[in-house]
C-alpha cells in the first residue's frame, strides 16, 4: 500500500512543526519519493541525526507503506 504525499507531510509536520517540506514522486507510483525538508530543529544536528528525526516522524511507515524516501535536510 502506497503512502500519499499529503500523509507524509502531515506526519513530518506533527513532529517537526516548523518544517518546510517539498516532496517529489520519483517514479509516479506514490511509493518512491525525494524530499527536501528545512527546519530550525536541524540547526544543531548533523545530517545523520536530521535524517533520524525525519524517519522517526514517519512512525514506522518507512519500509512498509513507504518504500523509498531520499532525503535532503537543512536548517533554517
Amino acid at each position: 500500500m502506497a503512502l500519499p504525499v499529503e500523509e507524509i507531510k502531515k506526519l513530518i509536520k506533527e513532529s517537526i512543526p516548523d518544517a518546510t517540506i517539498e516532496i517529489k514522486d520519483l517514479m509516479g507510483d506514490n511509493n518512491h519519493y525525494s524530499a527536501t525538508i528545512k527546519s530550525s530543529q536541524f540547526n544543531k544536528l548533523n545530517k545523520i541525526e536530521q535524517h533520524k528525526l525525519v524517519y522517526k516522524s514517519l512512525k514506522g511507515k518507512m519500509g512498509n507503506e513507504l518504500h523509498a524516501l531520499s532525503l535532503t535536510t537543512e536548517g533554517k
